[in-house]
């Protein structure tokens, strides 16, 4: 079996309140995209993980994919597989891709082994995982508070926009990001804003990592000034960065002198249905 895990961005981020378990409370609109990894199984004798693509450093106990083949094996009779992930969505970059491969992963086992397992107890096992997993499960434009896992689903006016990822050559730590952030209640609610023209969502949708992120990355700050030079009428930082990414309304045909390999971009087309 053969998925195409999502990343997504965030459409303004909000950290509210640190929380007793040392978490924070947030608001956010999350928003699916098309910039994709690849991630396959097959049943084996043996358990077997491999990666291709970007490298992945670290044992591979710790990846997400793995973590969430262990979490389903423990409940139920699923049998040794060996997994092949291609990544393509790049790290540290406030894409979640991490997190959507872990959720793909959950709803390739249940699907292929037919778990039949109800949406609210794949959400649940999403959020064992990270904040951002059950997002994923859902993976259509939500509104998310508490860490990230309550989620109104929301609508989003962007069909026949395009839109342009822009990934620099530098990670940010999203633990070193909350560190540096001071948590503060949000006035009016993002999916009221969002209902705004999207000509009007520059310095109104915020994205409150800015603040903290671009001190320490400057480059990351004209990356996105960049991006209105190019004609967004709309940019932002996705998550806690590094990836900025731009609206526009008509296709973008990015600046080489602007976003010089070691940068990665992606661009869509925005449609829903």
């Amino acid at each position: 079996m053969i998925s195409f895990p999502n990343a997504k961005i965030n459409l303004g981020l909000h950290i509210t309140e640190k929380r007793p378990d040392g978490f924070h409370n947030l608001e956010t609109v999350f928003l699916p995209v098309g910039w994709s990894d690849a991630l396959e199984f097959v049943e084996a004798d043996k358990f077997r993980f491999t990666t291709s693509g970007i490298p992945i450093s670290g044992d591979p106990e710790t990846n997400l994919v793995v973590k969430a083949y262990r979490l389903l094996k423990r409940d139920f009779q699923i049998p040794e597989l060996n997994i092949h992930l291609h990544k393509q969505i790049p790290f540290g970059a406030g894409l979640g891709g991490g997190s959507s491969d872990a959720a793909f992963m959950l709803r390739m086992l249940d699907k292929a082994f037919h778990l039949a397992l109800p949406e609210e107890k794949l959400l649940a096992y999403a959020a064992v995982l990270g904040s951002d997993c059950p997002f994923f499960i859902r993976n259509k434009p939500v509104f998310a508070t508490g860490r990230g896992e309550i989620m109104q689903e929301t609508t989003v006016s962007l069909n026949g926009m395009f839109i342009l990822l822009v990934k620099p050559p530098v990670e940010v730590s999203t633990a070193k990001a909350f560190q540096r952030i001071v948590p503060e209640k949000s006035g009016i609610l993002l999916p009221e804003l969002l209902r705004l023209p999207v000509s009007e969502w520059k310095n109104k949708v915020v994205n409150q990592f800015e603040s903290s992120v671009f001190p320490q990355y400057p480059e990351i700050e004209a990356l996105k000034q960049n991006l209105y030079d190019s004609g967004a009428i709309y940019a932002s930082m996705s998550g806690s960065g590094s990836c900025v990414f731009g609206l526009f309304q008509e296709e973008p045909n990015p600046d080489e002198s602007l976003f010089p390999a070691p940068f990665l971009t992606f661009k869509q087309r925005f449609s829903f249905h």
